[in-house]
Formats: structure tokens, C-alpha cells, sequence
């Protein structure tokens, strides 16, 4: 078994992907523009939209398998999932702490996320309790400051018929859009909390390819040339690691070789083999 689908171990790993002539992550507060840092300009990108699109691959990769279940889905209610787990088990809701317990560990059972991220599952009158996931994200931030862009935009028919009868022949509309900008992200692997929810190997197997194909089946007009370009995984022998992650990261260096880069071959990407001792790295994409 390769180092980086160990979940007895710690991992930490670095992640880089691109988006050309699109908006990876718009904002709502700010009429759908492409997220940035107002102090510095740099573009930005949730650990929730990250999230969101390695959970619909592992629904797409793992359609209809036992124990791959996605919990935070679309048009679906959370307590709805929490009543599926008492239905199951035939639990009682009087017997809140009990049944609390054995719920939970149903859910960690049937569905992926929310034994990889974690989940508050204590709403309604079902609930199962709070999970700390072993597979954390953090924000992904451009490697240089980013020109969000508004674009207008016509459409040949109308929303109303009321318009039609008008006369009215286009209807404007706008869209958001960076020209181009690489994103660098970070995630951690927790080993201890990964037995709590009785994480596999094949977990991790299926979180790495589900990352590596998150973008290919995430086309929209928005997002049409997204693409992960690098992906390393720090592995450690040890379930607590070898060496704090900040100083791992530190190793992995970005930089531009044109003043305003508008692609990935306008940087260059390093990665420093002085690896402290009980430390692994693989290059799962890249």
C-alpha cells in the first residue's frame, strides 16, 4: 500500500490549480464577483467550494456503493439524513444520549463525507451528535494579485412574455471573470480522528482521485478551463507526524517567470527533497 493511502498516518498536502477566462468561486456578497482579498487583491477560494466539488466526483466515482453516501447534498434536508440513521437502527428519541451515540456512528458508517470532513449533526429532534473530521481545507489564495472582470452580455429571449409583447428583442445580463490566476491551497489529514470515524484506505484512495478529477466534471460557462495542476502529499510514519506542516509548505515555492502570467507555464513550481526524517512525499498529480 503506497504512504499516501495510509490512514494510520499524518498527511499534509499542497495543492495548485488554475482557472483561465472564468470565476472559480463568486461571491454573493458581492453580486457573484470572483472572491479576493480587498488589502493585497489576491483572488480567493473556499474550502467549501473545494469541498462541494470532490463531494459530487465521489457521489459520481461511488454511485449507488454501500457506505458512500453524501450527506450535505442538494434538495435534501440534513435532518431528513439524520431520521434515515433512528429509521435504520430503530433508535428512540427519548433516549436521546444513547440513541445520540449509536446514530452517529451510522453516520460515520453510511456516509463519506461526513466521516472524512466532519459534520454538525445535532439539529431537529433526531439528532446524532458532532463529528470532527480528520480531512480539513483551508482557503486557496492566488500566487499573485488578480483583475476581476465584468463582462455584458445579450440573450436573444426574454424572461417575461409581458417583455415580448412589448417588442423587446434582448435581454442584457452580465458575467464575472478572471483572465487568468493559480491558486495554492492546503490540506491536513488527522490520523487519530480518522479511527474515531473509522476512515479506509480505500477512503483516501477515492479522496485523491476524487480531487484529481474535481474540475473535469465540473464544466460550467464560468468555469470551462479550471484544472488541477499539482497535488503533493506529505506522508508521515507516525499517526501524530514528524515535522509541522507550516515548515512542509515552506518547501513548495511558486514563482512567475513573465510580470503578468497567463498561464501555468508561466510559473515555475519547486519542491525541496531535504525532507525531514519519517517524512514521504508523493506527487499525485504533477
Amino acid at each position: 500500500m503506497s504512504v499516501h493511502l495510509d490512514p494510520a498516518r499524518k498527511h499534509d498536502f499542497v495543492f495548485l490549480f488554475d482557472v483561465r477566462d472564468g470565476n472559480p468561486n463568486g461571491d454573493p456578497d458581492a453580486g457573484g464577483m470572483p472572491r479576493t482579498d480587498p488589502e493585497t487583491g489576491d483572488g480567493l477560494v473556499t474550502d467549501v467550494a473545494i469541498k462541494r466539488k470532490i463531494r459530487n466526483m465521489v457521489s459520481l466515482l461511488n454511485e449507488g456503493v454501500a457506505s458512500y453516501d453524501i450527506y450535505v447534498e442538494a434538495g435534501v434536508a440534513l435532518n431528513a439524513q439524520h431520521e434515515r440513521a433512528y429509521a435504520a437502527l430503530d433508535l428512540d428519541p427519548k433516549q436521546r444520549r444513547k440513541s445520540e451515540l449509536e446514530a452517529q456512528q451510522w453516520m460515520c458508517q453510511t456516509f463519506y463525507d461526513v466521516r472524512m470532513f466532519g459534520a454538525v449533526m445535532s439539529t431537529g429532534t433526531k439528532p446524532c451528535g458532532r463529528v470532527q473530521g480528520p480531512m480539513q481545507l483551508t482557503f486557496s489564495r492566488s500566487v499573485d494579485a488578480v483583475l476581476p472582470q465584468e463582462h455584458g452580455i445579450t440573450r436573444v429571449t426574454q424572461t417575461r412574455q409581458d417583455d415580448i409583447d412589448k417588442g423587446e428583442s434582448t435581454e442584457m445580463g452580465n458575467k464575472h471573470m478572471i483572465p487568468y490566476a493559480l491558486y495554492l491551497g492546503y490540506g491536513h489529514f488527522s490520523a487519530p480522528l480518522a479511527r474515531r470515524t473509522g476512515v479506509t484506505s480505500q477512503d483516501l484512495e477515492t479522496f485523491w482521485r476524487a480531487m484529481s478529477l474535481m474540475f473535469e466534471h465540473d464544466r460550467a460557462s464560468t468555469r470551462g478551463e479550471m484544472a488541477l495542476r499539482r497535488l503533493y502529499v506529505f506522508s508521515h510514519d507516525d499517526q501524530f507526524g514528524r515535522a509541522p506542516a507550516h515548515q512542509l509548505f515552506e518547501g513548495v515555492e511558486v514563482n512567475p517567470s513573465k510580470p503578468i502570467p497567463r498561464s501555468f507555464a508561466d510559473y515555475t513550481v519547486s519542491v525541496r527533497d531535504d525532507l525531514p526524517d519519517g517524512v514521504t512525499l508523493t506527487s499525485v498529480v504533477g
